[in-house]
C-alpha cells in the first residue's frame, strides 16, 4: 500500500507539466466547441471523457458536418489507433498478475505524454503512477475546455494562437531527456522526424489519415529497432526486479 501511495504521489508530481500544457492546449478545443455551439457543459464532459486532442477536434469538424454516427465512430477507430500499441507496450511493462480491470482504467488515461512518462519509469509499472498522472491531466485538461468556452472571446487572437504551441513543447520535454541518455533512442527519434516529415510531402502517402500515418510509422520503426536492436531480456528482467529502480528498463 505504501508503494502505491508513493508511485501515486510521483505520478502526480510527473503529469504537473502535462496538466499544464492540456490546459493551454484545450483552452483552444473549448473555443472550437463554442463556436459550433456546444454548451460548456457538453464540451467539458467530451474532453473528461476523450483524452485525444486530435480525436476531439476531429469529431468537431464532423459534428460541424452534420455527418452520421458511422462516420464519427469510424474516424475516431482510425485517429486514436494509435493508443491500442500504447496500451499494449504499457500492459506488458506491468506485473503479470495485473488484474484487467486494472490495465482496463490505465487504458483510459493512455495519451501520447502519458504514455511518454510512464514507459520511461524504470522496472516495472505500478498502475497507481499512471493514475497519479492522470488525475491531474485529465481534470485540467476538461477545465481547460470548460474556460475555453466560457472564455475564449475574452482573450486576444495571438494569445490563443500562442496556447497551442505548448502541446509541442510537452513532446519535447518528454523526448529530450531520455535521448540525452541513450544515443540509440536520439537516433530513433530523428529518424521518426525524417519519416513523418516524408509521410506529411510525399504524395503517395497523401491519402492516408493521420492516425493512421503514425501507426504505420510506430510498426515499422519500433519493428525495425526491435529487430535490429533486441534488448537483452535477462537484463531487462533483473531491472524490472530491482526494488530501487535505479537500473535502466527496455
Amino acid at each position: 500500500m505504501a508503494d502505491h501511495r508513493k508511485n501515486f504521489l510521483s505520478g502526480m508530481h510527473d503529469g504537473i507539466p502535462i496538466a499544464l500544457g492540456y490546459f493551454a492546449v484545450s483552452f483552444t478545443l473549448g473555443i472550437a466547441c463554442r463556436n459550433i455551439g456546444l454548451s460548456a457543459f457538453d464540451s467539458t464532459l467530451m474532453s473528461f471523457t476523450n483524452l485525444t486532442s486530435a480525436g476531439e477536434f476531429a469529431a468537431l469538424g464532423i459534428m460541424a458536418a452534420g455527418s452520421s454516427y458511422w462516420e464519427m465512430a469510424l474516424s475516431q477507430f482510425v485517429i486514436n489507433l494509435r493508443y491500442m500499441l500504447m496500451s499494449c507496450s504499457l500492459s506488458q511493462k506491468m506485473a503479470p498478475e495485473t488484474p484487467m480491470y486494472h490495465r482496463l482504467l490505465v487504458g483510459y488515461g493512455v495519451t501520447d505524454e502519458i504514455f511518454g512518462i510512464s514507459v520511461n519509469v524504470p522496472g516495472r509499472l505500478d498502475p497507481f503512477y499512471v493514475y497519479g498522472a492522470v488525475s491531474i491531466a485529465s481534470p485540467a485538461w476538461a477545465l481547460g475546455t470548460l474556460f475555453g468556452v466560457v472564455l475564449g472571446n475574452v482573450l486576444p487572437a495571438r494569445i490563443v494562437v500562442a496556447l497551442s504551441v505548448a502541446l509541442y513543447g510537452m513532446f519535447i520535454a518528454i523526448i529530450v531527456p531520455p535521448a540525452r541518455r541513450d544515443r540509440l533512442l536520439a537516433v530513433l527519434i530523428l529518424a521518426s522526424m525524417a519519416l513523418s516529415w516524408l509521410f506529411a510531402r510525399l504524395p503517395l502517402f497523401s491519402g492516408i489519415s493521420g492516425g493512421m500515418k503514425i501507426i504505420i510509422l510506430t510498426v515499422l520503426i519500433s519493428g525495425a529497432a526491435a529487430f535490429l536492436f533486441p534488448v537483452d531480456r535477462g537484463l531487462a528482467g533483473h531491472g524490472a526486479e530491482n526494488e530501487d529502480g535505479g537500473q535502466s528498463h527496455a
